[in-house]
């Protein structure tokens, strides 16, 4: 199992995921960043929306900035439901 840090991630997020029950990269990407933002937001309230796109930027293994419009929308509306 690869650590989360392979996909991009720094130690404090590698730490938070870990909190959370999230200890790989392989885990990470079967959630999906949703799953992992909702678990990080019930844990640490002061989570942002920024943290879900490098989530889904670091799944997809890519810069944020290069996550599609639709994509980032998308993911903007799942975070307002939390």
């Amino acid at each position: 199992m690869a650590a989360v840090t392979s996909l991009g991630l720094g130690k404090t997020m590698e730490k938070k995921l870990h909190s959370v029950g999230i200890h790989s990269a392989e885990e990470l990407t079967e959630i999906g960043s949703k799953q992992a933002v909702f678990r990080l937001k019930e844990k640490y309230p002061g989570t942002c929306v920024v943290i879900l796109y490098h989530l889904e930027a670091a799944i997809r293994g890519v810069e944020m900035k290069q996550l599609e419009a639709v994509c980032k929308a998308d993911l903007r509306d799942y975070f307002k439901q939390l």
